[in-house]
C-alpha cells in the first residue's frame, strides 16, 4: 500500500479495538431431543387433565340445531322477567360476537365478557353465537357450546334467543345477576 493509503487507514482505525475472540457463531445450538420429548409428554398430560376451564366444561355439550330457539332460566327467576327478556324489552348494555372463533377462544372470550359485565353491574347482555350449520351435517358448534356454558355460569340467571332485529336464533339475550347497588332493585 502506498503511504497515503496506509496513513489514511491508520487514521480511520483510531479508537478501534481488536476483538480477541477466535470462535465463530454458527447459529442456534441443536435441540436436545430428550428435553423436547419430555416437554411434549408434559404438555399432553396437562392438556388431557384439564377438562374444565374456568368452570365452563365441555364434558357434556347440549347439541342444538341452527334454527332452534334457546330458552333457559335458573330456578327462582320470575317468569315475567323472562317474558320481557324474550320479547326484547330489557335493554342489553353490552354485546359480544363469537363468529369465527375456535371453541377455546369463544370460551375464554365469553368468560371475560361476562366477568366484565358483572364488574360493571350490567343487567342484560347480548351474545351472538351464530347458527352456522356445519358441512358434516352436525349441529352448530359455538351455539351448542354457548348454550351449555351459560347454564353452568353461576351468575347467569337465564337466557333466550333474541328477537329477529337483534339476531334471532343466532344470538341470545343473557340476564345476569347483579349485586345490590344503592338505588337499584334486584329483579
Amino acid at each position: 500500500m502506498p503511504d497515503d493509503d496506509l496513513s489514511l487507514f491508520a487514521q480511520q482505525m483510531q479508537g478501534v479495538r481488536r476483538i480477541h475472540v477466535d470462535q465463530a457463531d454458527v447459529g442456534k445450538a441443536k435441540p436436545n431431543r430428550a428435553v423436547q420429548q419430555m416437554n411434549r409428554k408434559n404438555a399432553l398430560q396437562s392438556s388431557a387433565s384439564e377438562l374444565v376451564v374456568d368452570g365452563l366444561s365441555d364434558q357434556f355439550v347440549l347439541d342444538v340445531g341452527a334454527e332452534d330457539a334457546l330458552y333457559w332460566a335458573r330456578d327462582g327467576v320470575q317468569d315475567s322477567q323472562l317474558r320481557r327478556l324474550k320479547a326484547g324489552q330489557i335493554a342489553f348494555e353490552g354485546s359480544l360476537d363469537l363468529h369465527g372463533m375456535t371453541v377455546e377462544k369463544a370460551r375464554a372470550t365469553l368468560r371475560e365478557f361476562i366477568e366484565e359485565a358483572l364488574r360493571l353491574e350490567v343487567r342484560c347482555v347480548r351474545v351472538t353465537h351464530g347458527k352456522a350449520a356445519r358441512l358434516d351435517g352436525k349441529k352448530p358448534m359455538i351455539k351448542s357450546h354457548v348454550n351449555t356454558w351459560l347454564r353452568q355460569h353461576e351468575k347467569v340467571l337465564g337466557f333466550t334467543s333474541c328477537v329477529p332485529r337483534h339476531g334471532g336464533t343466532g344470538a341470545l339475550y343473557v340476564l345476569l345477576k347483579r349485586h345490590m347497588l344503592e338505588g337499584r332493585d334486584e329483579y
